[in-house]
């Protein structure tokens, strides 16, 4: 316990108590966390981490501050395998105002125009079809994307457009939820790297009015569901043992993956680094393995030799 120097001053005390360093702790797994309207995707990621107080923490696919939903965070061993939720497919109920476009695609920016709304929910569906499949999306100005180094919304701030190149991105789906006025709520799955708010402004363009987003929720990042998930004000009022229960585990992050068991030898073998055999057929690709108590050991790939090799190993996880 580190020794604190009393006063007699008992804000100087709290001051000073305060300035110890907390302890960290090394746990892990996967919370789902329902992200907060006005947080960005880091504030969200770092109230958890403080209240967890892990040691390491990351997210898995950034949510605008004006977007709510869905935002799995990974802490400890988990952070090893964040990238295949952030290459994942990913669902959002997206509402969309038709005849005003803002500077920013969104809610937040300056509205730039304004023009009369005479389209149908017909119209609309028709034109929002148009953008499923495989579809090249520019980037928005005002987007973390990074050029020599400086996010993109900090050169658009400055007043200063720099040249994009437009991405190929896949819409899954999209379903026309609720349709009033000039109001459309619809329902996409999509790909990595697709901003929901260029859609909206690319369906708006199409239309001939004009549009941008008011509200977006993320319901589903690879298996992990929005009813999963848990809010900063429900993790505060936990005590430590029932936040930590709510921590699904490591492997859940690539459950999608095939899963291997190794015996005791092949298991003791792979730890140190060497790929081994296994008997039978074994799938190609990243592959999840296991040893024969079903303690998770972490990823490993078909060489072509078809030995195992290890890709990312976990250390030793209480279970």
């Amino acid at each position: 316990m580190p020794h604190v120097l009393r006063t007699t001053n008992p804000t100087l005390n709290r001051l000073k108590a305060l300035q110890i360093k907390r302890i960290k702790r090394n746990i892990n797994g996967v919370l789902l966390l329902d992200k907060p309207l006005g947080f960005s995707s880091n504030q969200a990621l770092q109230k958890v981490k403080w209240l967890f107080q892990a040691a390491k923490a990351g997210h898995t696919g950034t949510l605008d501050p004006l977007a709510t939903g869905l935002l799995p965070i990974c802490l400890g061993e988990a952070t090893k395998f964040a990238q295949y939720l952030t290459d994942a497919d990913k669902t959002y109920i997206a509402t969309i105002k038709l005849g005003i476009t803002t500077a920013t695609g969104d809610a937040e920016g300056q509205v730039l125009s304004t023009l009369p709304v005479n389209v149908s929910q017909t119209q609309f569906v028709a034109v929002a079809q148009q953008f499923i499949g495989e579809i090249s999306q520019l980037p928005p100005m005002y987007s973390a994307l990074k050029h020599e180094g400086k996010a993109l919304y900090a050169y658009a701030r400055d007043g200063v457009d720099i040249t994009r190149q437009a991405r190929l991105i896949t819409i899954k789906n999209t379903i026309v939820n609720e349709f009033l006025d000039d109001i459309a709520q619809i329902i996409v799955t999509c790909s990595k790297g697709t901003y929901i708010r260029t859609l909206a402004e690319d369906i708006g363009a199409k239309l001939g009015c004009g549009a941008h987003l008011i509200g977006l929720r993320r319901t589903v990042t690879a298996g992990y569901l929005l009813p999963q998930a848990v809010t900063i004000e429900q993790l505060e009022d936990l005590p430590t043992e029932e936040r930590d229960a709510l921590l699904l585990p490591v492997d859940s992050a690539i459950s999608h993956l095939p899963k291997v068991t190794l015996n005791q030898d092949a298991t003791h073998f792979l730890l140190l680094g060497q790929a081994v055999w296994l008997a039978g057929k074994t799938p190609s690709g990243d592959l999840r393995l296991y040893d024969e108590s079903n303690s998770f050991l972490g990823l490993g790939f078909l060489q072509d030799d078809g030995k195992i090799a290890p890709k990312r190993l976990v250390q030793k996880i209480n279970s």
